[in-house]
């Protein structure tokens, strides 16, 4: 569980590409050299200000399923908050602990639980990419139930996740599925994503269709639910300049593949 797309072996690779297992240190190194330019463009920065009108230097944001802490760290230096970075991964947060980040702790999930944060710790929760690790409803919820439990009542929680109604299409840093495929809820399908030397590596994560959220999270104690799918001229004003100018787009442009799902604690 990570701020990624995850899964394990190395079905769908094609020529060319590596299947890498994220779990265990050489699943962790391999996803420091993962490029994420999509999510850097029409994802994170809309989690951050998503957030931004929640919380600042007072109160406790949990990235939950950090990783290596990258967006934990862009997190806590852009918000100013208190961020806490959780992870099923001992491999993934020995790594963020080694790299020098801003947030201020790192703690493990265990059995679907982070023992070490008490209930109604957090002032907020941002969770990316972390249900493609999952494969059915019941995980899903129970992820959602964990973090309603360390989230105090009214604080929001942002969930970040690709739609796999946009599969076929290669994005600048990411392609989801094969052309034509259709993919159900927890239905396995291949994630292409692009490494930093511009070479790609696949991997099986799940499908969730994005529009089963809001039910779901008001089954796990949530309400309010509001989806927004970012769009590449929203992006301009938010995402690094030099980033958002390096590149077309075009795939983006036509079909953002993005999804930003926000609720509040109920």
């Amino acid at each position: 569980m990570s701020d990624r797309p995850e899964g394990t072996g190395n079905a769908g690779a094609g020529a060319g590409e590596e299947g890498v297992a994220w779990s265990g240190p050489d699943g962790a190194q391999a996803f420091a050299a993962v490029d994420a330019a999509t999510d850097w463009l029409l994802g994170y920065p809309f989690v951050f200000r998503a957030l931004a009108g929640w919380i600042d230097s007072r109160h406790v944001l949990v990235d939950y399923g950090c990783g290596p802490g990258k967006v934990a760290d862009h997190a806590a230096r852009r918000l100013g908050a208190r961020v806490l970075g959780v992870d099923t991964s001992p491999e993934m947060l020995a790594l963020a602990r080694g790299s020098g980040t801003a947030v201020a702790e790192y703690h493990l999930v265990e059995d679907g639980r982070t023992v070490c944060l008490a209930d109604g710790s957090a002032d907020a929760v941002m969770c990316n990419h972390v249900l493609a690790s999952l494969p059915t409803e019941e995980t899903v919820l129970s992820v959602f139930g964990e973090i309603r439990r360390i989230l105090r009542p009214g604080a929001p929680f942002v969930l970040l996740a690709t739609d796999p109604a946009c599969s076929g299409t290669e994005y600048a840093s990411l392609r989801i599925g094969d052309p034509g495929g259709e993919y159900g809820p927890g239905d396995e399908v291949t994630v292409r994503l692009r490494r930093t030397d511009g070479t790609w590596q696949s991997m099986p994560n799940h499908a969730w269709p994005v529009e089963l959220f809001p039910t779901l999270l008001e089954r796990a104690g949530f309400r309010d639910v509001v989806q927004h799918r970012p769009t590449v001229d929203e992006a301009l004003a938010l995402a690094d300049p030099e980033l958002a100018a390096g590149r077309t787009w075009a795939a983006e442009r036509a079909k953002p593949p993005l999804v930003i799902t926000t609720a509040l604690a109920d």
